[in-house]
């Protein structure tokens, strides 16, 4: 029962933090150019699972509270991503557990620049107004989303994982 009230509150705090970080930001946090500050917090899934449902709760709650007008299947498959990420990192970190070097912990959190770049990349040029809808237009849209995901989880995310490591804080694990 105590690890079961562990990982719900460690998801619970996640997903507030998602949230948290994006509305303040939600300027530069929406649309093609996407640095939402809250997507460093992907790479919380290489140390918890209770990051998976935290951070999918995260990214729903934020893309139905911020009115960008992007709708249901912003709503749905951008959450969907984020949980597919999550999953994925989680699961790429148990196989990498005993390589904790460098490239090891940069495979561990690519799976959030990735999933986000495909998914949200290819559906965000159908929902923003006036966009037109060429395969170059869409490869674009996915390529600022990647770069753009890349640059807050590597600036950010990666330094936040290798401080949480060096802590002693002890994170739900299965």
């Amino acid at each position: 029962m105590k690890f079961k009230t562990v990982y719900l509150t460690q998801a619970a705090i996640i997903a507030a933090a998602y949230l948290v970080l994006t509305l303040p930001f939600a300027q530069i946090s929406f649309l093609q150019i996407q640095f939402r500050l809250a997507e460093a917090l992907t790479v919380l899934a290489a140390l918890t699972p209770a990051a998976i449902p935290g951070l999918f709760l995260g990214c729903l709650l934020t893309n139905t509270i911020f009115p960008t007008g992007l709708g249901l299947i912003d709503i749905i498959f951008g959450s969907l991503a984020t949980l597919l990420a999550a999953a994925l990192t989680w699961m790429i970190s148990r196989r990498m557990a005993t390589r904790r070097k460098w490239w090891a912990t940069a495979l561990e959190i690519l799976p959030a620049v990735i999933v986000n770049g495909l998914v949200v990349g290819f559906y965000l040029p159908f929902l923003i107004p006036n966009t037109q809808h060429s395969i170059a237009v869409i490869l674009t849209f996915m390529l600022s989303i990647a770069l753009s995901e890349a640059a807050v989880v590597y600036a950010i995310g990666w330094p936040l994982l290798l401080g949480l490591r060096k802590t002693r804080i002890k994170f739900y694990e299965e």
